[in-house]
C-alpha cells in the first residue's frame, strides 16, 4: 500500500516523525558559531595603487576630481562631500583649489558652523595666518552670535603674541554684549597679560552690561583676589543697593564670609541680621545655619540667645507656611515675641495672626481664633498702654465675628469691662445694648445685669431682666435670676408674683427649676403653708415619682410632720397603683422606709419594712411572637409583689366564694 503524501518524507500537513530518539552525533551552539566564523570569507580589499610618474599622478587627480564633482553635483546640499573634496585638495597641496571648493560650499550654506571651522582649520594648520585672519573677520561679521569663532580668533592672536590684536577682537566681541563667559574670558586674558587695571575696567563694564548677582560676586571675588578689600566691599554694597530683593541667601552668606576673612566680625553679624530680616521667612535655611555657626564661633551670650530666638522664629515660620491657620503655633509665636519685648514685632505678629480668619462659618473653628484678638487687645491695654489701639482691636474683632450665624458672649463682656476700667460707663452700656440687639445670648443679659448690680442700679437690672424674659420666655434661668434679684432687695411680693407667672407658663424648658425656686422662696420666708400649697399645685400638674419624694422630704424634714409625709407617699402609691407602675411604687416604699428610720419610731419602721415589696421572676406573653412549635412565646422579667395587693386578692377571693355559695344555695332551694 502506498504511503500517504508526506508520510515518508516528513513533509506536508500529515508529516510524522518516525524516529524520535536522539541523534548519536550531537552539535552544540558553540560548534555552530565557530564553524560560521571559520567559513566567513575575507572582505575584498582594494589594491594599492602606486603612482610611478607625473602623468599617472595627473590622471589620478583628474579621476578623483571627476568623482568628487559628480558627488557634489548629485548631492549639492551635502556639506560633508564638499569638506572631503576640499580636504583632499589640501592634502595634495592644492590650497588654491581647496579654498575655491570651500568658497563654493559657503555659497551653498554660509551659516554652517562646521564648514567654517574646517576652512579655518585648514588655513591655520598650514600656517596661512593672514588667510585665517581674513576668514575670522568674515565669519564674525556674518555669524557674530557664535562664540566659538570669537574664541578661536582671540586664541590664535594670543598664540601669535599679538596681544593688541587679541584685545581688539575682545573689544569687538564685547560690543555685541554676549553672555557671562566671554566677559570672563576677556578678564582672564587681561590677567594673563598682567593688565589688572584693564581687567578691572572690563569687569566694571560687565557688571554694567549684566547687573546680576553672579556678576557682582565675580567682581568682588576678583577684587579680593588682588587684595583690594575696599573695592570688594564697595561691590557688595553696590549690589545690595541696586538689586535689593533680587538677592538670595547665597549672596549674603558670601558677603558675610568676606567680612569674616577681613576680620570684620561686627559687619558680618550685621549682614546676617539684615539678610534674615529682608529674605522671606522659610526660604533662608542655609543662611540661618551659617548665622548660627558664626555666632557660636564669634558671638557672646546675648548673641547666642538671639540666635536661639531666631531659630524658634524660623521653626514657627515654617509651621505657619505649611498651615497658616494653626492657631496654636501663632500663640507660641506671640509668646516668644512678648518674651523678647520688641513691641513692633509683637504687634506685627498679632496682626499677621488675626489676618488668618477661619474659612468655615462654624463656631467650633472660631473658638481658638478669637483668643488671638483678645490677647492682642490685652497686650495693647496692659503692656503698651495704648487705650485707643486696644479699643480699635475690640472694634475690629466685633466686625470680624459673624454675629448673625454665631457670636461669643465673652468678647462683649471683655470689651465692656475694658470700658469700665477706663471709667467709660456709657460706652460699656452701649456695648451691652449692641450685644443684646445682635447676639441675645443668655450670658449677655447676666453679665450686663451683674455690671449694673455692682453699680447699684436696681431699676436697670429690672429692665435688663425684663428684656431677658421677652427674648427668652421659655428659659427658666431668666425667671430664677429675676426672682433672685427681687428676693435680694426684699421685694418678696414681686418675687412671688414672678414665680406664679413662671409656673403658669405653658411651655417652659425645665419647669422643675422654677418650681424649686418658688418653694425655696416660701421656705426662706418661713411661709410653710404657702410652700405646701405650691407643692400641692405642683402635684396637681406633675405626678413624677421625684416630686412625691421631694414633697415627702419637705414635710418630714422642713415641716417635721411625718404624718403628712406618709400621706404624700400613700397618695403616690395609689396613683402609681392605678397606672400599674410597680417600679415607682417600690421607690416610694423604699423612701418611706428611709424616712421612718430617720424620723419615725420602732413601730412605724416595722410597719414600713413589712410593706416593702419582694422581687420575683414572672413570665409574660410576647405580643406577636410565636415559638418553634407555633405556640405563644413567653419572656421572663422581674417584677415586684406588694403585701397590699395580696390582701386585696385574698379579700376578693373570699367574696367570690361567698357569691358562689349563695348562688348554689338558691339553685338548690328551687
Amino acid at each position: 500500500m502506498a504511503p500517504k503524501h508526506g508520510g515518508s518524507t516528513g513533509m506536508g500537513k500529515n508529516a510524522q516523525v518516525r524516529n524520535k530518539s536522539a541523534n548519536p552525533n550531537q552539535i552544540t551552539a558553540e560548534q555552530l558559531l565557530r564553524e560560521a566564523v571559520d567559513r566567513q570569507q575575507e572582505e575584498a580589499v582594494a589594491p594599492k595603487q602606486r603612482i610611478a610618474d607625473e602623468d599617472e599622478l595627473m590622471m589620478y587627480k583628474v579621476r578623483k576630481r571627476k568623482e568628487f564633482e559628480d558627488v557634489i553635483r548629485r548631492q549639492r546640499q551635502n556639506i560633508g562631500s564638499w569638506v572631503k573634496y576640499a580636504q583632499w585638495e589640501a592634502s595634495q597641496q592644492e590650497f588654491r583649489r581647496a579654498r575655491s571648493i570651500f568658497e563654493r560650499a559657503l555659497h551653498v550654506e554660509y551659516q554652517n558652523v562646521s564648514l567654517w571651522l574646517k576652512y579655518l582649520e585648514m588655513e591655520m594648520k598650514n600656517k596661512f595666518v593672514n588667510h585665517a585672519r581674513n576668514l575670522f573677520d568674515r565669519v564674525v561679521q556674518l555669524l557674530p552670535r557664535v562664540d566659538q569663532f570669537w574664541y578661536k580668533y582671540a586664541y590664535m592672536e594670543e598664540l601669535l603674541a599679538n596681544y593688541a590684536g587679541a584685545r581688539t577682537i575682545y573689544e569687538r566681541w564685547m560690543e555685541w554684549e554676549p553672555d557671562d563667559s566671554p566677559w570672563l574670558q576677556y578678564v582672564k586674558f587681561e590677567e594673563r597679560c598682567g593688565e589688572l587695571d584693564k581687567a578691572r575696567k572690563v569687569l566694571e563694564r560687565y557688571v554694567s552690561c549684566r547687573p546680576t548677582q553672579q556678576a557682582f560676586l565675580r567682581l568682588c571675588k576678583f577684587e579680593e583676589k588682588h587684595n583690594n578689600a575696599a573695592r570688594a566691599r564697595s561691590g557688595f554694597e553696590k549690589s545690595v543697593e541696586l538689586l535689593g530683593q533680587e538677592l538670595d541667601e547665597k549672596f549674603y552668606i558670601k558677603f558675610a564670609q568676606f567680612e569674616q576673612r577681613q576680620r570684620e566680625m561686627e559687619r558680618a553679624q550685621a549682614i546676617f541680621k539684615l539678610a534674615l530680616d529682608i529674605l522671606p521667612k522659610g526660604a533662608s535655611d542655609e543662611l540661618y545655619r551659617a548665622y548660627v555657626s558664626f555666632e557660636k564661633q564669634h558671638g557672646d551670650r546675648d548673641a547666642i540667645e538671639e540666635v536661639v530666638i531666631n531659630k524658634r522664629r524660623f521653626i514657627y515660620e515654617e509651621a505657619i507656611v505649611k498651615n497658616p491657620r494653626n492657631y496654636d503655633v501663632w500663640f507660641d509665636y506671640v509668646r516668644l515675641e512678648e518674651s523678647v519685648g520688641d513691641v513692633t514685632r509683637i504687634r506685627e505678629t498679632y496682626e499677621r495672626a488675626v489676618g488668618n480668619k477661619p474659612p468655615v462659618m462654624q463656631k467650633r473653628f472660631w473658638r481658638r481664633y478669637i483668643y488671638l484678638w483678645i490677647y492682642f487687645a490685652l497686650f495693647e491695654e496692659l503692656q503698651t498702654g495704648d487705650i485707643e489701639k486696644a479699643r480699635a482691636v475690640y472694634d475690629a474683632l466685633l466686625k470680624v465675628v459673624p454675629h448673625k450665624q454665631f457670636s461669643f458672649a465673652k468678647i462683649w463682656k471683655l470689651y465692656a469691662e475694658f470700658e469700665v476700667r477706663q471709667l467709660e460707663l456709657d460706652r460699656a452700656r452701649r456695648i451691652y445694648g449692641r450685644a443684646i440687639a445682635e447676639c441675645q445670648k443668655e450670658r449677655i443679659f447676666l453679665d450686663y445685669a451683674d455690671l449694673e448690680m455692682r453699680l447699684g442700679n436696681i431699676d436697670r437690672c429690672r429692665t435688663i431682666y425684663g428684656k431677658f424674659l421677652e427674648v427668652h420666655p421659655h428659659n427658666p434661668k431668666a425667671w430664677t435670676v429675676y426672682v433672685d434679684l427681687e428676693d435680694s432687695v426684699g421685694e418678696i411680693e414681686r418675687a412671688r408674683a414672678l414665680c406664679e407667672l413662671a409656673v403658669n407658663q405653658e411651655r417652659l424648658d425645665m419647669p422643675e427649676l422654677v418650681w424649686k425656686r418658688f418653694i425655696d422662696l416660701e421656705v426662706s420666708q418661713e411661709q410653710l403653708d404657702n410652700a405646701r400649697k405650691v407643692w400641692q399645685q405642683l402635684l396637681g400638674k406633675s405626678h413624677h415619682v421625684r416630686v412625691y419624694i421631694a414633697y415627702s422630704d419637705f414635710e418630714a424634714v422642713t415641716c417635721q410632720s411625718m404624718e403628712k409625709a406618709r400621706e404624700a407617699l400613700d397618695d403616690g402609691q395609689k396613683h402609681f397603683k392605678v397606672e400599674n407602675r410597680n417600679e415607682e411604687r417600690a421607690m416610694l416604699l423604699e423612701h418611706l422606709l428611709k424616712l421612718e428610720r430617720e424620723h419615725g419610731d420602732d413601730t412605724s419602721i416595722e410597719a414600713a419594712e413589712k410593706r416593702q415589696p419582694k422581687r420575683e421572676k414572672k413570665r409574660r406573653v410576647i405580643p406577636g411572637g410565636e415559638g418553634e412549635d407555633g405556640q405563644e412565646a413567653y419572656e421572663e422579667y422581674m417584677d415586684y409583689a406588694f403585701q397590699e395587693d395580696n390582701k386585696e386578692q385574698q379579700n376578693l377571693k373570699i367574696l367570690e366564694m361567698a357569691r358562689m355559695w349563695k348562688k348554689r344555695k338558691i339553685e338548690s332551694s328551687q
